[in-house]
């Protein structure tokens, strides 16, 4: 399973790779600090996965995940990881096309539960 992550955060995203790179089948193939570099990635890689923020610099993730979703080809599962877990936030990423939705202070291991699970599936 082909991932991408983005996440304006250097730590966030290396505590996932980290996290991510032990599990048989899975290889973190781009990251993304911004929605703009999430897109390119996904344009450039076609992942299975893409692992993606809200709050991030320019447009933010739900305007990235619109984008995504538009796409005719490669249209790859989404998790919102956030710590902007509130229920309108939660609604408007689902609205979007997210098929995850995740909070980060308290979700990090069921997010990789998750991405276990969907790569057996794979």
């Amino acid at each position: 399973m082909r991932i991408v992550i983005a996440d304006d955060s250097e730590i966030v995203r290396s505590r996932l790779i980290e996290m991510l790179e032990g599990i048989k089948g899975i290889e973190v193939v781009a990251q993304a600090k911004d929605s703009r570099e999430a897109i390119d990635a996904i344009r450039t890689y076609h992942p299975d996965l893409v692992i993606m923020d809200i709050r991030m610099p320019g447009n933010d993730g739900i305007v990235a995940i619109e984008t995504i979703r538009k796409t005719k080809r490669n249209k790859p599962k989404i998790i919102v990881f956030t710590n902007y877990p509130y229920l309108q936030y939660r609604k408007k990423c689902m609205d979007a096309g997210a098929d995850f939705f995740f909070y980060k202070a308290l979700e990090f291991e069921k997010l990789v539960e998750l991405i276990k699970e969907l790569a057996q599936k794979n």
